[in-house]
Parts: C-alpha cells; structure tokens; sequence
C-alpha cells in the first residue's frame, strides 16, 4: 500500500462526480485506508486482465461457482456502491483501479504498431446462430493472421466474435466450424452454459503461436459476461472513459458490423475524431453489411452526402460485404508513411 498517498495526489481530480465527498483530508486517515484495503478489486493494479483471472473461481462445470468468481464479486460489489459511487472512498478506490488499466494499456501498446490495431464495433445481441457471428470470426481471424490486432468492447455479440475469431487464428476453417457448433448450444449470453461452452472450446482449441487481442468491458454493463476469448482485458469501472478509449486506440481503423443504439453513438464519436484529425490522422471506417447500412440503418449514405456538403472531412469510408476489399483498405492504410 505504499504507493497509495502518492496515486492519490495524482486521482484528487477524478472524485468531484462522488455523491457526499469528504474533504480531502479525510481520504488519508486509517479508515480510509482500510476500505481501500477492503474493496473485492486491486487498487494498486498494474496489469491487464486475463479470463482466468476475470474467472478465477468458477468452474465451467458448476454453473453455481459464476456467482462467486472474481469478476460477479467485483460486479455485485459495484452494483452495492452505486452505480456513481456513494463515497468519496468508493470513487477514489475506482479511480486508482481505473488509472493503473490505463497504465497497462499504455505498456500493450508500447508493443505493437498503433496502425496494426482495429476494432469491430457491432451488436451485442448477436447470437452465436446468426450467419453473421460466424463471418466476424472469420473477417476477425483474418485479420490477426495478417498482423493486426483485434480489439472490441469485450462483451458478448459481435464482440465476442471479434475474440473467438483472434483466439482461432491460425487454425483452419473446419476448427472454426467445430468451435462455433460448440457455442451453439447457448446463442445468447442470457443462456444457460454461454460461458462454459466458451471455456470448452478454449480447452478443445488451444490457442496458437503468439496472436493477441484486446477487450475493453466495463462494469456499468458487468450483467453481460466479459469474453474469455480476449487475450488482454482492460476492465474498467468508469464507462464513458473506456468508450472513448475503445474509439481512441482503434488507430488502424474500425470495421462497423450491424447493431444497433451504442454502435451508432460508437460511429458518430468516431467521425468527428476523424474529421478533426484528433490523433494526428484519420482513420479507415469500414461498413460491414451493405444493406444493413444502406437500407435498415441508413447511415452510410447519410455520411456521405455530409461529406459531399463538407459538414464532415477527412472520413475514408468503405462500404462492403467483400472481405478481400476490407483487407486491401486496412493495409493499404497501414502501409501509408
């Protein structure tokens, strides 16, 4: 705990949102201290994530042992604190926790080219059934073969396919088929044996060479499970920073797959850092599903004509059901000096 009092200097900023904030003062006494202790989660947390430690203490083989892992601990104790946090205690033990993920994150990406990291927003509420779910594995196992690293928002739907499909690179096309005849079994996340049936096909399906991928869940939706599929899982408590960071770090660009309400919030965040050229450069955006957005959810068009008006600059946007066009965009962007 010795590094405490100097984290906290640092996170005095991030407690003016806590309801009923003490005085700064009283952050530093023994009491205060101890509940830092206390909390189900490590403060003073300096690594990512891994499913086996979002997991520990659950047994795929009785179901009753996902109540008492880790990760529903940390949920149920979030959900007990508020939503906001109550006390300035609870916020600045959410603060630290949240502030050393960031660290982490800044340690992953000091290991990889920013250009080779894409990310594929889309429904959370796609089934494991849907055509779709097995052609963002596909689209996703691709693409880490070919160098890029995949990262999501870490939960269930098209997150989860964007992990599973990182998780079998490497692997031939029939053991993608085997692995999502597996998970069959349970479609949605709201189904019995969801996350059992995703460690049977991590224990059938090993993970190969040194492929990685990156999910950023949080726990204001902690009732969705987190993919075990990811690599690397930067958990965080605070939901509007891990939505920004999901878009920030995608510098390879984001493959837009259809969803709904949070992946339209997700495609219009994403313009307007483009347009202003927030980091330097914009990015590729890629539309997945030509008439999902041509026609059900119109916004391709809608983009363009505001780029036609000059409302919006520096967008590259693509609009295809061709994975080979996908592919050719991505590393032609990379390949960009």
């Amino acid at each position: 705990m010795k590094t405490i009092r100097i984290i906290c200097m640092m996170s005095m900023m991030m407690l003016a949102t806590a309801v009923n904030a003490q005085s700064m003062s009283d952050l530093f006494t023994p009491k205060a201290m101890d509940y830092l202790k206390a909390v189900p989660f490590d403060v003073n947390r300096t690594s990512l994530y891994t499913a086996e430690e979002l997991y520990a203490g659950y047994d795929p083989q009785k179901a009753e042992t996902f109540e008492t892992c880790y990760d529903t601990k940390v949920y149920k104790h979030f959900m007990a604190t508020g939503k906001q946090a109550q006390t300035a205690e609870e916020s600045l033990a959410r603060s630290l926790h949240d502030n050393g993920i960031h660290v982490a994150l800044n340690e992953f990406f000091k290991k990889y080219n920013s250009r080779l990291c894409l990310g594929i927003m889309g429904g959370h509420a796609l089934k494991r059934t849907d055509p779709m779910y097995k052609k963002v594995v596909l689209l996703s196992k691709r693409l880490t073969e070919q160098g890029f690293i995949m990262l999501s928002g870490g939960g269930p739907g098209a997150m989860e396919a964007t992990h599973l499909g990182a998780w079998l690179a490497g692997r031939t096309e029939a053991d993608v088929d085997a692995a999502v005849e597996i998970l069959k079994v349970a479609p949605s996340f709201n189904d019995k044996g969801w996350l059992a049936s995703s460690f049977e096909v991590m224990k059938r399906f090993p993970r190969q060479g040194d492929y990685v991928s990156l999910g950023i869940p949080t726990y204001l939706y902690g009732h969705e499970p987190s993919a075990p599929f990811a690599t690397h899982i930067a958990k965080f408590f605070e939901n509007s920073i891990r939505e920004d960071l999901i878009l920030t770090v995608a510098f390879g660009g984001i493959i837009y797959t259809p969803g709904s309400a949070g992946t339209m919030q997700e495609i219009f965040q994403d313009a307007v850092q483009n347009h202003y050229l927030s980091f330097g450069y914009a990015s590729p955006m890629i539309f997945l599903g030509t008439d999902f957005w041509t026609k059900e959810m119109p916004v391709y068009p809608f983009l363009q004509e505001m780029v036609k008006l000059g409302k919006y600059k520096n967008l590259q946007l693509t609009l295809t059901d061709d994975f080979d066009v996908i592919v050719k965009e991505l590393e032609a962007f990379r390949n960009k000096k």
